[in-house]
């Protein structure tokens, strides 16, 4: 089914422009044969991020068993983990000397653990090999089961990060195979677990304004550090479409609610995806939290 496509407005601009760095960072993921989400998703920020030299890295393969609306991620039956991806990851991490990495990966519901031990393997790779590096992990629910959170803790992780996507209304039609409750006990564990932790949703997608502050005040329960609102993009016509295009100064108006209620940073902006400019919020909010 295609949906109609309501027009862009100006400020939705994307540099996809590379920069010797952006090149070089191509250059050596293809090299490695990595997937990035960059590239995947086909994310708008691709061309800030390279050309400042970083990525995020889309480990246990580029082919999800679920199937969210919104996402330009293909679905379908997943080919087995490569036991060498940990060590390719971590020399790329070395070879682009990234200071601050930020690793995701499909949802992998094929796998008895959802992914969680190889996805702690590829984290503890990366660090062993790039010490000084910052590591920020955006995981999937792997499979909706503490025991496997439990699996994917380990001390050599400097942000956890999980999305929650949407707003509450809209969850169970974007994200069928998903819960939000789910994915909400999933930020509080964590930050139990002394993580610095991360969420992010997008808006465009039907919500109204109320959606959008109760889902603020239900992350603000979960003591979540870092939350990140974006406009959806919508990646092809078969997608869900925008239904409406916030401006950036309704962007603004959502970081000052965020942060009125309490919430320690957010960071809310047209072209805001998780993983943008991640290193630099995680500069502004670690000092204090050291675990």
């Amino acid at each position: 089914m295609d949906y109609e496509q309501i027009r862009k407005p100006a400020w939705i601009k994307t540099n996809l422009k590379d920069s010797e760095t952006a090149k070089g960072v191509r250059q050596a993921l293809e090299g490695l044969s990595l997937n990035t989400i960059c590239v995947e998703g086909r994310c708008p920020n691709i061309g800030t991020c390279f050309n400042h030299g970083t990525a995020t890295f889309l480990i246990m393969g580029s082919i999800c068993t679920r199937h969210c609306l919104y996402c330009n991620v293909q679905s379908g039956k997943p080919m087995p983990v490569d036991e060498t991806e940990p060590q390719r990851v971590a020399e790329a991490v070395k070879r682009l000397r990234l200071k601050y990495v930020v690793l995701t990966s499909v949802t992998r519901d094929d796998l008895e653990d959802g992914g969680s031990a190889f996805f702690r393997q590829v984290v503890e790779e990366v660090k062993k090999v790039n010490p000084n590096t910052k590591v920020e992990a955006l995981v999937p629910d792997f499979k909706k089961n503490e025991e496997h959170w439990k699996a994917f803790i380990t001390p050599q992780l400097d942000v956890f990060a999980h999305n929650v996507e949407v707003v509450r209304p809209l969850f169970p039609k974007l994200r069928p195979a998903g819960d939000l409750d789910v994915s909400l006990s999933m930020l509080k564990y964590f930050k139990s677990k002394g993580f610095l932790t991360k969420t992010g949703f997008m808006v465009g997608v039907g919500e109204s304004m109320e959606d959008i502050v109760n889902m603020l005040e239900e992350l603000l329960n979960t003591g979540v550090d870092i939350v990140t609102i974006g406009q959806y993009l919508q990646p092809s016509k078969k997608h869900w479409p925008v239904h409406k295009y916030y401006t950036p100064e309704e962007f603004k108006q959502l970081s000052e609610i965020g942060q009125s209620l309490g919430i320690p940073a957010v960071v809310s902006g047209p072209m805001v995806r998780s993983s943008y400019l991640a290193d630099q919020y995680f500069s502004q909010l670690s000092e204090p939290h050291n675990h």
